[in-house]
């Protein structure tokens, strides 16, 4: 198996002309990038900036215009059934029934990838429990708190135990305490193995949690570096600001 979960190499991502503008959309122009396998990345950029582009291509949900994305050292292109096994996605949209019971919304995903409810009953409890959702587990989803609905997004996108997870902003509306909460469950998920990529606009929580960073802006990649490294590079300064100079440097014109 390769030593990386994700090989990503000149990937371009072209929308066809809209009726508004008449133009094509450039969303990704040609984008490298590797993730080390059991690695926790961070995914930052402004939005429009091809970061949501990227992780639906990944998760299999938008085919790419050109470039190669290879998992776990199977190629996307060849093999793209593996590559979803191997993969859980966290999107940034509730997109469960509100009407269905929380433990069925997490059982009825891992039938998806062929696991019997038998064989997901155990690994959706101990979700569940890590994520403090057990108790409600016949309510409805809609009895949930919009914190619960991230936890059950969450626990949803491990059902089928991927080897790598894509949170596309995981914590948006969520109050502080909650936060911390999840980073601690993503934190531990990490330490067991699973390799993390993280899209975030809370950057303290990509400060906190990443070992590496890369920072998309206009389609190319701006940044590509650890995360203490980049610190490091810029003594003294939190990451919002290094982020903030870095757009701000990459939006100039000629640049």
């Amino acid at each position: 198996m390769s030593a990386n979960a994700v090989e990503i190499q000149d990937l371009k991502k072209v929308y066809s002309a809209s009726g508004k503008t008449g133009k094509e959309t450039h969303a990704l122009k040609g984008v490298s990038l590797t993730i080390p396998q059991g690695e926790f990345f961070a995914l930052l950029g402004p939005n429009g900036a091809g970061k949501s582009t990227l992780i639906s291509i990944l998760a299999g949900l938008t085919s790419k215009t050109s470039g190669t994305v290879k998992v776990n050292g199977i190629s996307m292109d060849e093999n793209p059934d593996e590559v979803k096994k191997s993969i859980g996605l966290v999107p940034q949209e509730f997109n469960f029934s509100i009407f269905e019971k929380v433990i069925d919304i997490v059982i009825d995903q891992a039938g998806y990838y062929g696991i019997t409810r038998s064989e997901a009953m155990p690994v959706a409890e101990k979700l569940l429990q890590d994520l403090g959702l057990w108790e409600k587990r016949n309510e409805k989803s809609q009895a949930l708190s919009g914190g619960m609905k991230r936890r059950l997004m969450i626990a949803r996108g491990l059902i089928h135990q991927p080897k790598i997870i894509l949170l596309d902003e995981p914590t948006a509306g969520v109050d502080v305490e909650l936060r911390r909460g999840m980073w601690e469950f993503l934190n531990r998920v990490n330490g067991e193995g699973t390799t993390i990529v993280l899209t975030t606009h809370y950057l303290e929580e990509a400060e906190q949690l990443s070992r590496h960073i890369a920072i998309i802006n206009k389609g190319v990649v701006a940044v590509d570096e650890g995360t203490k490294e980049l610190l490091a590079r810029n003594e003294g300064k939190k990451l919002e600001d290094i982020f903030l100079e870095i757009i701000d440097a990459n939006n100039e014109p000629n640049v």
